[in-house]
């Protein structure tokens, strides 16, 4: 391909890109698949490869960050960001309003409500389109530059849909269900896990290496213009909230305009009530004048904006006394200590227990059996112990050690090199058993529908299942005496585990809990291995062969499977029928050879001699690769009888094409 034609090509499909991030992260309507998305990306990735000097900055291509940097340097805003007041309470918003209406002599003023959104503010600037700048807050007038950073936020263009140059302002955050799936693995870790969703989006936007921040799903909402040039400029705020969604910039659909401050008080109250049905937290509303004219008459103050304040929901704080700690044991043998506390009231919910974390937060926050603590709990996430009232101890106060051994088992705690907190390393911790099999029969693995943490817990309470295997050994007469399980249930659940048995053998490897296994690296050894003895085999040298594992994991995997116990189970896995091998494609020995090896295929139309899905798994047996898509690296298309739009491109594109006759002749047959 030709420079021209590549740049235009790379152009075209930047912008395909950015337009489905619009539809996806801000729209919420993805007009495509996962995998099409993932093709048009790797199609624009190898297009600037071949021709480097194309890359630019605003490339969708540049979202994963660059090198790690040495310091932030400092960015000065155009317009300063003030910070806001606070209102605490309806008669200090009713305050507010009777303020700005006797300084405007205005009988109503129409106001703008949106959600207080809990995370860190920024800056991002555009200039003729083109993301150039992002900052945060910093002092409201000096912030540190993480460009690179927030161009990982997939939600914030890097182009915008008109050449306007413009500082505009918002909140970056980080979404419920990827704060507490980053905590799940800072946990498995051994690390201290993050306070809550606002620390943690700071932490990943205020650190020097972007590719952590790729690493984590941050988003954010624009809520206003500090500069625009190059367009006409709005007269109210809600048309320069309408302005930014034009150019492409997602705001929140869940803000209203109102008249007067009753129907702000309503929107108040309504989202007291809702705000935990919200995927992302926040902590109060803002109430902004709508009218930019009127803004300019009101002015500011040194600190804060006389025509906006922000309405605190009531802290999700209570102080209670702290009667005990327990000790919980993971499925990792990593130990948590609990608070058991005197109920308090919080968020709507009773909370009688609270995360404590690991040793080293109790020794820090010196923590003693029979404090007065704070405990909060935002959203949906664990309730927490952050603090002591130590003006209220009574001398009655006792240090707590935490346990040399393990609380189940009774096997000696250790703390790993390198880690925070103290594991039970006994595999066979009935404790880390029961949190195992509830991994193992979980979506991810095996996906046994219908033996949920509950029943596992009576299970094992009842001395039915003592590891995974126990469970191909139940039947229904084991079940029927299990409280809730009627007969349909149990019938359900016996079905769901045999027919567990035929999934590939990549769930099993995931559900069987392996240290620094997740599900993409079990898929990776099936494919590669073939079936999981071909694994237990495998020496530390050829698991780190294989793309993707890694030393840490290769040494994991070894261990594991060194274990007497854990090759015992195997065999009884294998002995009641669960599948023990790779039913996805995988190359063959005759691949080497084959005219498919290391070629791109896409397969269109429809084939007598067998189905699309057959032929795509025939040739990746013998070293092919299938996409969905006719592109420039497409070696040759598949065409069946009604090929359609797929056929006409690759013709024009002048990619070779091949009848099912000819396919067929290449496959051996």
């Amino acid at each position: 391909m030709d420079r021209q034609r590549a740049q235009d090509t790379i152009e075209k499909l930047r912008r395909q890109l950015e337009e489905h991030n619009y539809r996806y992260y801000v729209m919420d309507d993805p007009a495509i698949s996962d995998t099409e998305y993932d093709q048009l990306m790797q199609r624009l990735i190898a297009l600037e490869e071949e021709h480097p000097d194309l890359v630019t900055p605003d490339s969708p291509s540049q979202r994963v960050g660059g090198e790690p940097l040495p310091f932030f340097e400092k960015v000065e805003h155009a317009i300063p960001m003030l910070s806001l007041g606070n209102a605490f309470s309806f008669e200090q918003l009713k305050e507010f309003d009777q303020r700005i209406r006797k300084t405007t002599e205005r009988e109503s003023i129409d106001y703008v409500c949106e959600l207080k959104i809990d995370g860190l503010a920024v800056s991002i600037r555009y200039e003729e389109g083109f993301m150039v700048r992002g900052a945060t807050r910093g002092d409201g007038r000096v912030g540190e530059n993480i460009t690179s950073n927030l161009k990982t936020i997939r939600s914030l263009p890097l182009r915008l849909k008109e050449p306007v140059t413009l500082e505009v302002r918002g909140e970056a955050f980080l979404p419920k269900k990827e704060f507490e799936r980053i905590n799940r693995v800072k946990e498995e870790r051994g690390e201290v896990p993050f306070a809550n969703p606002r620390n943690a989006a700071a932490g990943s936007l205020r650190q020097l290496d972007p590719k952590l921040a790729a690493e984590r799903a941050l988003d954010a909402f624009l809520y206003g213009v500090g500069e625009i040039k190059g367009k006409e400029v709005p007269t109210t705020h809600t048309a320069s909230l309408e302005m930014l969604t034009r150019l492409g910039l997602k705001v929140n659909p869940d803000r209203v305009t109102v008249k007067g401050i009753d129907d702000v008080m309503d929107y108040v109250d309504y989202w007291r009530e809702h705000r935990l049905d919200l995927g992302y937290e926040i902590d109060g509303i803002v109430i902004k004048v709508d009218d930019l004219a009127l803004r300019e008459e009101l002015g500011s103050t040194a600190k804060s904006p006389r025509w906006a304040i922000a309405y605190k929901f009531p802290a999700e704080e209570g102080v209670t006394v702290l009667r005990d700690i327990v000790i919980n044991v993971g499925r990792t043998g990593a130990v948590t200590p609990t608070a058991v506390l005197d109920p308090v009231s919080l968020a709507g919910t009773t909370v009688r227990r609270a995360s404590l974390h690991n040793e080293d937060f109790i020794r820090e926050k010196g923590i003693r059996l029979g404090d007065h603590v704070i405990v909060r709990k935002a959203g949906d996430i664990i309730p927490e112990v952050v603090g002591v009232l130590e003006d209220q101890r009574t001398g009655k106060e006792r240090t707590y050690e935490m346990p040399s051994e393990c609380p189940e088992c009774g096997s000696e705690l250790v703390r790993l090199e390198g880690e925070v907190a103290l594991r039970c390393i006994n595999p066979q911790c009935p404790a880390q058993t029961r949190e195992g099999i509830i991994h193992f029969v979980s979506r991810g693995a095996m996906n046994i529908e219908g033996l949920g943490e509950k029943v596992v817990s009576q299970l094992f309470k009842e001395e039915l299942v003592r590891g995974p295997a126990d469970l191909y050994d139940l039947r229904e007469e084991d079940l029927l005496p299990l409280e809730r399980m009627g007969k349909k249930s149990v019938e359900n659940l016996v079905a769901a585990i045999e027919a567990s048995k035929k999934n590939s053998v990549e769930r099993l490897l995931f559900g069987l809990g392996i240290r620094f296994v997740g599900s993409k690296g079990a898929q990776v050894l099936a494919r590669h291995f073939g079936d999981i003895h071909a694994i237990m085999g495998a020496e530390r040298e050829a698991l780190e062969a294989v793309d993707e594992i890694g030393p840490k994991m290769a040494e994991s995997i070894v261990a594991y499977f060194e274990n007497p116990e854990v090759k015992a189970t195997i065999q009884r896995l294998e002995a009641s029928g669960v599948n023990m091998t790779y039913r996805g494609p995988v190359a063959s020995s005759k691949a080497e050879d084959s005219p498919f090896t290391g070629k791109t295929v896409v397969l269109t139309g429809t084939l007598e001699s067998m189905s699309r899905k057959d032929a795509g798994t025939r040739v990746e047996e013998l070293g092919g690769r299938v996409t969905n898509s006719v592109s420039s690296n497409t070696d040759f298309l598949v065409a069946g009888e009604k090929a359609g739009s797929k056929l006409k491109k690759a013709q024009e594109m002048g990619v070779k094409v091949v009848g099912e006759e000819e396919f067929l002749s290449m496959l051996g047959e």
